[in-house]
């Protein structure tokens, strides 16, 4: 079996590099997408370099259709066909609806939302014709059971649900398979810097007691991307610790 090629959005955020860690352990070739600075992307590239993980990256802005289709054609013609795309790039601006801004609204439903069909549309043809391919969207609790302050995360979150069932069943026939994994409350540093006061308020209403790992949901997506996993498609896994239950 060829070794199958992925690219991971957000791939360098505390998410994003664990499941780029994790497939690599599972003998992918990874590439990382980022959207900051070359300096900082090449540093942290080089620094996984040292801990033995050989990632590829690759940069876009993913709130543009044609730079994502960049991107993506970048990519095949250097490195090959794309087998595997996880959906992970995101960004929150949190307000009450009545103070949010247009622009607040709009850079997360592009970044969170509209960002997975640039995306999926830019692999999707060539994956049709190898008759293969894993897409995977990380989507979010909120966008299952809303959060005060994020009407626009929740909105873009929750959409994710409706665009990975739509898709699934418009390729389910040509060896693709489209899934959503909805996290609860990951100790990334965007958690942790949170102030103890509102960390031990969110523990408390998780039956588990506890934050998830990135790696745990880096699991999540590496099972997903297994050949054995291939009948699983149209589906939302939630990695919440019993946080919510539907």
């Amino acid at each position: 079996m060829p070794k199958r090629l992925a690219v991971v959005t957000g791939g360098m955020g505390g998410i994003g590099q664990a499941i780029c860690r994790e497939l690599h352990h599972q003998g992918i070739q990874v590439v990382a997408g980022y959207s900051r600075e070359e300096s900082a992307a090449l540093t942290w590239q080089s620094a996984q370099q040292k801990q033995g993980y050989s990632f590829d990256i690759a940069y876009a802005d993913v709130t543009h259709f044609d730079e994502c289709c960049k991107m993506i054609e970048k990519i095949e013609a250097s490195l090959g066909p794309i087998d595997i795309l996880v959906n992970n790039a995101g960004i929150t601006r949190d307000h009450t609806c009545c103070k949010m801004s247009k622009e607040d609204w709009d850079i997360v439903l592009q970044t969170d939302l509209s960002s997975i069909f640039y995306l999926t549309h830019a692999v999707l043809q060539n994956m049709k014709q190898r008759q293969y391919g894993r897409i995977i969207n990380i989507s979010s609790i909120n966008g299952q059971k809303g959060q005060y302050g994020q009407v626009n995360y929740s909105a873009a979150k929750a959409g994710m649900h409706g665009f990975t069932k739509a898709l699934a069943l418009e390729v389910a026939k040509q060896g693709i398979t489209v899934n959503t994994i909805a996290p609860g409350y990951v100790a990334t540093e965007m958690i942790m810097s949170v102030s103890e006061a509102i960390r031990e308020k969110i523990l408390s209403e998780i039956p588990m007691g506890r934050f998830a790992q990135p790696e745990e949901v880096a699991h999540v997506v590496a099972f997903l991307t297994n050949e054995k996993s291939g009948y699983i498609t149209g589906t939302t896994i939630s990695i919440n610790g019993g946080h919510y239950m539907q």
